[in-house]
């Protein structure tokens, strides 16, 4: 695909107006500064880095010639025992097996049938609470959302939410690579070398004690349609089950609350474009959403080993991976490839064209067997509360603060401190915009 056919069809510019009409300015606000964009592929050290989206892409869907390497995947396999290693490090036949066993549970007809009620109304009762304290730190809030609704998929529902949030925020708190904004308070030296390494230990077993032990044992004695007991009838342990929910956790927790937060910064900050978002209905809602996760995936950088030799071919070159080697998968520069999304490929157009069979999204959920199984949950759930929230005449305190985070290599957007402004009332919804 040419430049020229994949541009945005639309115009779009920076909202501060500095880049207005450049097809190479920047809309992203999560992107590490540093981060090398190229060259397409190069071996560094002995590891392939890809960043070519066609290239990303047959790497994530040669099922036969790789294996997960990312989420500390190798590692993690040596202290596995049992008959059931987790989803997110299973690789061939047993990986399909469990994958094909749990897509019911994240199907758009399930979701809208059991999940979506739950959302508005816990959605409701969050922005009615920032409403009334005139504003409010939205990573809190998203948290404890997106607790709440990945809990009921899960079944993690016999213990307290806000506890469980506190417990989940606490493990997943792990090292950053970096930050923009406000300097975050280190406790020095060799304290913080052990105070690091105990947190996350201390809080899985938090979580096991008070989380996940009483919700499996209320599914021992009543089984639900949730993933805990699904596990439960296939002979899954405690300890397996444990590794699954913290999974999940990862997946539908720690991630969708980020990206709730980033999508209410860029809607917020473009107000032609919240203005579109609010009054359109719910499949352009979407596409509004998919092309801002495109910009700012949550992940972004995939990982695999190769099996047996593997072919690259980009355009001309041809690039011979052996067996055995790591590949370091660049979503974030394959998301922006000016080759196949057009050289405004890190602007936000909604409108834009993409390669056949590309998502919207385009790598942001991942591709072939690990391919993110709750993509349109992610997505159900941060317009629900999006159109909710965005209604109010909200306005930040300061720019948020972002830092990217080792475990699974992501990025957290901190300190989104915002107001509600007294000069504008709030905006009454369209007919179409609460549409389902």
């Amino acid at each position: 695909m040419s430049d020229h056919d994949a541009r945005c069809p639309v115009p779009h510019g920076d909202p501060s107006g500095d880049s207005h009409g450049d097809p190479h300015s920047d809309r992203r606000r999560t992107a590490p500064p540093g981060e090398r964009t190229t060259p397409r592929v190069e071996v560094r050290d002995g590891v392939w880095h890809v960043r070519a989206l066609p290239l990303v892409r047959q790497v994530l869907r040669e099922a036969d010639a790789t294996v997960q390497a990312g989420f500390s995947a190798e590692t993690a396999r040596q202290g596995l025992t049992g008959d059931h290693p987790p989803v997110l490090y299973a690789d061939g036949p047993e990986h399909r097996r469990q994958r094909s066993a749990t897509a019911k549970f994240f199907t758009p007809a399930t979701v809208r049938r059991r999940y979506r009620d739950l959302m508005e109304e816990r959605a409701d009762e969050l922005v009615e609470r920032i409403r009334q304290d005139g504003g409010a730190e939205l990573s809190a809030v998203t948290l404890r959302y997106s607790v709440e609704v990945a809990a009921q998929v899960v079944g993690l529902t016999n213990s307290d939410i806000d506890g469980m949030s506190r417990r989940l925020e606490r493990f997943f708190s792990g090292p950053v690579t970096g930050s923009s904004g406000a300097p975050q308070r280190r406790l020095p030296g060799r304290l913080g070398t052990v105070v690091g390494a105990v947190r996350p230990v201390w809080a899985m077993s938090a979580f096991r004690l008070r989380d996940v032990r009483p919700a499996v044992r209320a599914r021992r004695r009543q089984p639900r349609e949730d993933v805990i007991s699904h596990l439960l009838q296939q002979g899954y342990t405690d300890r397996e089950i444990l590794v699954e929910c913290l999974t999940y956790a990862a997946a539908g927790m720690a991630t969708t609350r980020e990206f709730i937060a980033v999508a209410a910064w860029h809607l917020l900050e473009d107000d032609g474009l919240r203005a579109e978002y609010l009054a359109a209905e719910e499949p352009a809602r979407h596409g509004i959403l998919h092309e801002i996760l495109r910009l700012e995936p949550v992940v972004g950088h995939l990982y695999r080993r190769t099996t047996q030799d593997l072919v690259l071919e980009d355009g001309e070159e041809r690039h011979e991976v052996p067996a055995g080697a790591l590949l370091d998968l660049y979503v974030r520069q394959a998301n922006a490839d000016p080759q196949e999304l057009g050289e405004d490929a890190r602007q936000l157009c909604p409108e834009r064209s993409r390669p056949k069979g590309v998502r919207p999204e385009v790598m942001s959920f991942g591709d072939g067997a690990h391919r993110c199984p709750g993509g349109f949950i992610a997505i159900q759930e941060t317009d629900v509360f999006l159109q909710r929230l965005l209604r109010l005449p909200l306005e930040f305190a300061h720019p948020p603060r972002v830092s990217w985070v080792e475990l699974i290599a992501a990025y957290e957007v901190r300190d989104v401190v915002l107001r509600v402004g007294a000069g504008q009332g709030w905006r009454e919804p369209s007919p179409a915009s609460t549409a389902r």
